[in-house]
């Protein structure tokens, strides 16, 4: 299957952005990567923060799919669905390579609120903690959304844990964790 320049410059960029940042990685490293021009870079994107954007969208579609199969595997089931993120989580964190999370980096990058970059980032952390609220809900806790606010936190933890601890280490607190919140509503 031919692979659009669209898609070929967002591929480019993310692998340039997430191994090396944002900021640090110029439109021409990206052009030059992609094997295009700018004037081909432009049709496509009407700046770097376009393509930013659209390097976050793909990594906030592949974080979706991932907990969207997740949870569609635990059938309802709230502990399985934790288990199944934890282990995600874990084997995706302590990858070689892995250079944190994609939404906290850029926000470190952009610490605009309002800046196109910070607005993607802010929705898909929306998106995370309506998704954390949706597994707890058959549980019928007391204030799902600050549970979803806590899951968030430890999902948070868990991605700069992945610099530190080993894949079974991650995965296993992350799941402890998630349980202990559950419990303590």
């Amino acid at each position: 299957m031919k692979v659009s320049m669209r898609e070929r410059l967002i591929e480019a960029a993310t692998e340039l952005f997430y191994a090396e940042g944002l900021r640090a990685v110029s439109v021409d490293r990206v052009i030059e990567r992609a094997g295009t021009t700018k004037v081909t870079f432009y049709r496509h994107f009407k700046s770097k923060d376009d393509l930013v954007v659209a390097h976050l969208e793909r990594r906030a579609q592949q974080e979706r799919d991932g907990i969207g199969a997740a949870i569609d595997h635990a059938e309802g089931d709230p502990d399985r669905a934790f288990q199944l993120i934890a282990g995600a989580l874990g084997g995706m964190a302590c990858e070689p390579g892995f250079r944190g999370c994609p939404f906290i980096n850029a926000a470190a990058e952009y610490p605009d609120p309002a800046s196109a970059v910070r607005r993607t980032v802010d929705q898909h952390r929306t998106w995370c903690k309506d998704t954390f609220e949706q597994i707890v809900q058959p549980l019928h806790l007391p204030d799902p959304s600050g549970i979803a606010a806590d899951l968030m936190l430890l999902r948070d933890g868990a991605m700069v844990a992945g610099y530190l601890d080993g894949e079974e280490q991650l995965a296993a607190s992350f799941l402890r964790s998630c349980r202990a919140v559950v419990r303590a509503a």
